[in-house]
């Protein structure tokens, strides 16, 4: 099998939607989405032969769009679960480790000390009852939003930064 024909069953696995924006000539789309539709195995392999055919007459550069594509698509999604891994970790020390509380509250002094400590109390209950994760998820959630912020005050940071290099320029 030849890494034009992986390239188009990768293609093939995609949903319509993120086919449909990828940048490639119509008569290979075409070729992939209805590959997509095909339900017998024979058939599908078929018109998976002939996606494979029709990437063989894509020029370099059109072959180039179209890995740089999938792999900006690969790439974001594994850097999102990396970065939902830390704040699972980062949640799990802080139910364990009261240490980790006082570290969050000295990074984020705008929190409320009084909801958080019973966020994770009410976790740690949850757990030792064996009952739904509710206030579990509240603790993740919470993370998620104080990274989100924290990520566009850095951003906010940086230009303005810029701003006061463009200034003394």
């Amino acid at each position: 099998m030849t890494a034009l024909q992986k390239l188009g069953e990768e293609l093939i696995a995609e949903s319509r939607d993120r086919v449909k924006r990828v940048p490639m000539p119509e008569d290979v789309r075409d070729a992939i989405l209805e590959c997509q539709q095909i339900k017998d195995h024979e058939g599908r392999r078929r018109q998976t032969q002939y996606v494979g055919k029709k990437m063989r007459t894509l020029e370099p550069h059109e072959i180039a769009e179209i890995q740089k594509t999938l792999d900006s698509w690969r790439g974001l999604s594994k850097a999102d679960t990396a970065a939902m891994h830390a704040l699972e970790r980062h949640r799990d020390r802080l139910l364990k480790n009261d240490g980790a509380l006082t570290e969050l509250l000295a990074q984020h002094p705008e929190l409320d000390v009084q909801h958080v400590r019973t966020m994770i109390r009410n976790a740690r209950k949850e757990q030792a009852e064996n009952k739904p994760p509710k206030a579990y998820r509240e603790i993740f959630q919470l993370l998620k939003e104080l990274q989100k912020s924290s990520g566009n005050q850095d951003q906010n940071d940086s230009d303005a930064e810029d701003d006061e290099q463009d200034e003394h320029n």
